[in-house]
């Protein structure tokens, strides 16, 4: 069995359900449920109206309509919905943030924090 390596492939989380735990994954996540931990993407993460992640998310870009509560790092673009609620620490490279979102904690901004933010780098030694 061979192993794709698609971008058109993405994860879905649906509304009702509750993850406890990390996730890792190469492709595009949306969450529409709840989630208490860690998720880390080379892709795209959405969290849709009624998605809730409590934790940390990681990942290329990342666009926020629900609530999110913890540390965001988006590598390329972080997106903040009119629906959005957040709530933590943001690094990120753009930060693009529409009339009605809330955000309130700290936001780090720019290239420089790359090497230290890609997704999966975590606990990884020279």
């Amino acid at each position: 069995m061979s192993k794709s390596t698609s971008n058109t492939e993405h994860n879905v989380i649906v509304a009702g359900t509750i993850i406890k735990g990390d996730i890792t994954t190469d492709g595009d996540f949306r969450v529409d449920g709840t989630i208490e931990g860690t998720i880390a993407s080379k892709g795209r993460i959405i969290v849709g109206a009624t998605g809730s992640i409590t934790g940390t998310i990681n990942a290329n870009n990342i666009d926020i309509m629900g609530k999110v509560e913890g540390k965001v790092i988006a590598l390329d673009t972080l997106s903040l919905k009119s629906t959005a609620k957040v709530k933590g620490d943001i690094q990120t490279n753009i930060l693009d943030i529409e009339q009605r979102a809330e955000f309130n904690g700290t936001c780090t901004m720019g290239k420089e924090n790359e090497a230290a933010a890609a997704p999966n780098a975590k606990n990884q030694k020279k």
